[in-house]
């Protein structure tokens, strides 16, 4: 099953979420990718999951991230029949005083966990 992406390339500024998305893999791994930032920054991405796209519940939160690089956890969502979609959330932070708006470039991708399914098959 090819890559889906829950958030593509997007410049942010201040906190958001992406759009719902309609998701019916497992287990998969989940690839953070930060592809700008300035400096003194931080940036958390979380992953939140519906059956219903009104009723949100947190899945799972990257740690923190300050610099550019590809980040990535695993999501089992084997126990969690009822979701039907996905989205991220962001926070960005900056920790000094500064006229400039913080920046972050980043995406976020989804794709299917093979090592994890064929460990659980066996």
């Amino acid at each position: 099953m090819p890559a889906q992406f829950l958030l593509p390339e997007t410049v942010a500024r201040q906190d958001g979420m992406g759009a719902e998305v309609a998701f019916e893999r497992k287990i998969v791994q989940l690839t953070l990718g930060i592809t700008q930032v300035v400096a003194q920054e931080s940036l958390e991405v979380s992953i939140w999951g519906s059956p219903d796209g009104e009723h949100w519940r947190l899945l799972v939160t990257f740690p923190q991230k300050f610099y550019c690089g590809t980040y990535s956890i695993h999501l089992d969502l084997t126990a969690q029949d009822d979701l039907r979609y996905l989205r991220a959330q962001w926070k960005i932070g900056r920790w000094t005083q500064d006229e400039r708006a913080p920046l972050f470039e980043f995406y976020l991708r989804a794709d299917e966990d093979r090592m994890r399914l064929e460990a659980g098959a066996g």
